[in-house]
């Protein structure tokens, strides 16, 4: 019987570390878990070298950084932008490298010591890391954000996040309070997987009640978020994979039962833009990038949803078609982007890192991972298993899908409308401060509105599908009557 493919694409090291007393710059991050990746020949056979934006410290060339603290000098180098799409989105570019026979060995790494630096900062200090970018670059927003997001300050991902997963809680028709106990329950079954998980931040359970529940330590941010129930970004975590062509494995000596082969791929992006989507309580971007995966949900065995939010993890389950009890529940192998941990943009580097382990555990069996990246925008699935495919998988369609913008955006407006999509913003006391919501307009338009009344009311009932009256004052609509 033939075997796979030789080009075909596999994970052939693997590395995560967690420093939970104070972490080194990101440059030293990189190197050790690139050094424990890429043990033995494997190091010295890279010709890819990718790392994943760090938002710890802005260096003046970190891949060539790297290259030296290595001693490679590899024929491709790449600093990524940002997005928790990332990590895999640089895997597929590897692997369609390998596939073409540009490149045999691919190193991709990744880390953040943000929880260094809010340390440092509590105590006054700044860190003396090595090699800053005397320039200064400015945060690499992928695209600017939209005028009247800006005027009516929509530009938080825990906010937008949230008024898209209270569009489809009002989709659904579920009572308020039911939904967000629905989404306690979904979260604190990720958690007990992250208290069995060594590189946790957090690695403790935590109840439905303690994550639903606001407290003085558990704040509510935006509704329906608390605390608690959001990633955790200021963590001290990096982690690297080694992606070979199967030939190459072959004569690097790496046995089989050490491979994780990368069986399909799809990626696509939504409008950037929350109120030029057609549906704001679904992804069609993410409906494309799971068809493009290639893969049958049922053949799935280990998954492990983007979870930066309660609602990420709800899309991705409405377009695999599954139920929050699917006996392959509670669709993490990490312990999710809450307890886990959401290191900048390198969540998925872990993500991928864990489900190798996984599948080595347990070979032949399929695993899923997903990758949402800025405001549900930016989609990516990919599958991997023990178990070479019969053919080398399909590189997909040269170029980015995007979904076209369906609605266009009225920035200043005053008439009626009705509201399908809201939040209510807390600050840090845990009080209510103020709301915004996306309304739909008679002639089809959208318009974002402001809302300081009725806060707590916005907040017990459902106000999608609500009739209001919108006035304009500047260049900020307002809700005057609903």
């Amino acid at each position: 019987m033939a075997g796979p493919d030789p080009r075909t694409p596999c994970l052939v090291g693997w590395a995560q570390e967690t420093w939970r007393d104070g972490a080194p710059e990101p440059l030293d991050q990189w190197e050790t878990v690139a050094r424990a990746a890429g043990r033995g020949a494997l190091l010295d056979a890279v010709d890819d070298l990718a790392v994943v934006y760090t938002q710890s410290w802005q260096y003046d060339d970190a891949t060539a950084r790297l290259g030296e603290r290595l001693g490679l000098s590899p024929g491709r180098r790449h600093y990524s932008g940002i997005g928790g799409s990332t990590p895999q989105v640089l895997v597929n570019e590897a692997a369609e490298r390998v596939l073409a026979g540009q490149s045999d060995v691919a190193l991709i790494c990744g880390a953040e010591a943000l929880a260094t630096r809010r340390r440092l900062k509590k105590a006054g200090e700044k860190p003396q890391w090595s090699h800053p970018d005397p320039n200064r670059p400015a945060f690499p927003f992928p695209d600017p954000f939209h005028p009247a997001e800006m005027a009516h300050q929509v530009w938080e991902a825990w906010l937008t996040f949230a008024m898209l997963d209270v569009a489809r809680r009002g989709g659904r028709g579920v009572a308020p309070d039911e939904y967000r106990r629905v989404e306690g329950e979904l979260l604190s079954a990720m958690s007990t997987v992250a208290e069995a998980n060594p590189y946790a931040w957090f690695p403790r359970r935590r109840t439905v009640d303690e994550l639903i529940t606001p407290t003085a330590d558990n704040r509510m941010v935006g509704y329906p978020y608390t605390k608690f129930m959001i990633s955790v970004m200021d963590v001290d975590m990096a982690a690297a994979l080694v992606l070979s062509s199967h030939e190459r494995a072959d004569a690097l000596g790496i046995p089989g039962d050490r491979r994780v082969y990368l069986r399909g791929w799809g990626y696509a992006e939504d409008t950037p833009y929350l109120a030029e989507r057609q549906a704001l309580g679904a992804s069609a971007a993410m409906r494309a990038a799971w068809a493009e995966c290639g893969a049958a949900i049922d053949d799935v065995a280990h998954i492990d949803l983007y979870s930066c939010f309660a609602g990420s993890v709800n899309f991705a389950l409405d377009v695999l078609g599954l139920a929050q009890d699917d006996p392959r529940a509670p669709f993490t192998v990490t312990g999710g982007l809450p307890f886990s941990g959401g290191a900048g943009s390198d969540y998925m580097t872990h993500s991928v890192a864990a489900m190798a382990d996984t599948l080595v555990a347990d070979p032949g069996s399929l695993g899923l991972v997903s990758g949402v990246g800025m405001h549900m925008q930016k989609h990516v699935f990919a599958t991997y298993s023990t178990a070479p495919p019969l053919s080398a998988p399909v590189t997909p369609r040269p170029g980015v899908p995007r979904v076209a913008a369906a609605r266009h955006i009225a920035e200043a407006y005053e008439g009626p409308a009705t509201i399908a999509a809201y939040s209510v913003v807390h600050g840090r006391d845990g009080a209510p401060e103020w709301g915004v919501a996306i309304c739909d307009l008679p002639d089809d338009r959208r318009c974002y509105a402001r809302f300081d009344e009725g806060l707590t009311d916005a907040e017990t009932e459902e106000w999608v599908g609500r009739a209001v009256a919108v006035r304009c004052v500047g260049d900020v609509n307002h809700l005057t009557s609903w």
